[in-house]
């Protein structure tokens, strides 16, 4: 089987050596839980070892991003301007000086055809093998109903066109699900980070729900977000208190 090494500390050894190619992987989380940075360091280790990418913006500006990944040391200029990463604004609608100056931007975030043509556009041009788009919960925020569909519409378009990606999904803080009705089956892979109070002192948290494609840990483990982005310890477990909604 062909997989694709996150690059993330600690990441592909609970995934037994990564991610099935051509996989949808629901990054879920609640707020503060790190979903954006790891999911932006997926992205920024495939272009380092040369996996050109794309990165799907609903809910930040793009000149916010590229100072956010700058500060991990992630520096994607260079590779926009080789034409090896395209940053798709679906978020400002082209409105502001900035956002002028973006090479693909949907005009109109509402309309999800129109983000689906810009993204098969950006994915052809760069060659993409990797994709996040973040977050795909702003799709469907307000037509809850219709999430299973547009994962599944997302899915058919990124694994069609080769890509094996990450989708930031958005849960509140004490949700248990995974961020819309029927995304957990549609999608290839599920991944939950987590933020929990243990003896007075929160604590951070990644399992693995399921991997089409691949055995996987079982078990919850720590990870702390450092200076160079997310690092996991696959040797050691987190045990939530029984009071809590896991």
């Amino acid at each position: 089987m062909q997989r694709v090494k996150t690059g993330i500390p600690g990441f592909d050894k609970i995934l037994n050596g990564g991610i099935p190619a051509r996989n949808v992987v629901l990054l879920a989380g609640g707020p503060g839980t790190g979903k954006s940075i790891f999911a932006q360091q997926y992205l920024y280790n495939g272009l380092e070892n040369g996996e050109p990418g794309v990165l799907v913006l609903l809910e930040e500006h793009p000149v916010q991003v590229r100072i956010s990944m700058q500060q991990f040391g992630w520096d994607i200029n260079k590779y926009e301007r080789e034409g090896l990463l395209a940053l798709i604004d679906a978020f400002t609608a082209g409105i502001g000086e900035a956002a002028k100056k973006e090479k693909y931007v949907v005009r109109d975030p509402q309309d999800f055809q129109s983000l689906i043509d810009v993204l098969r556009e950006a994915i052809k041009d760069v060659s993409a093998k990797r994709a996040v788009i973040d977050s795909v919960t702003t799709l469907y925020i307000t037509k809850p109903s219709m999430a299973r569909g547009i994962v599944l519409q997302l899915k058919k378009v990124l694994s069609g066109m080769g890509c094996t990606s990450m989708l930031v999904s958005q849960v509140s803080v004490t949700e248990r699900g995974f961020g819309g009705p029927g995304v957990e089956h549609a999608a290839d892979g599920i991944v939950r980070l987590d933020l929990n109070e243990i003896r007075g002192e929160l604590k951070r948290s990644v399992i693995v729900w399921k991997m089409r494609g691949t055995s996987h840990s079982m078990r919850r483990h720590p990870f702390e977000i450092t200076d160079k982005g997310v690092v996991i310890h696959p040797e050691k477990v987190v045990k939530l208190p029984r009071t809590s909604d896991w």
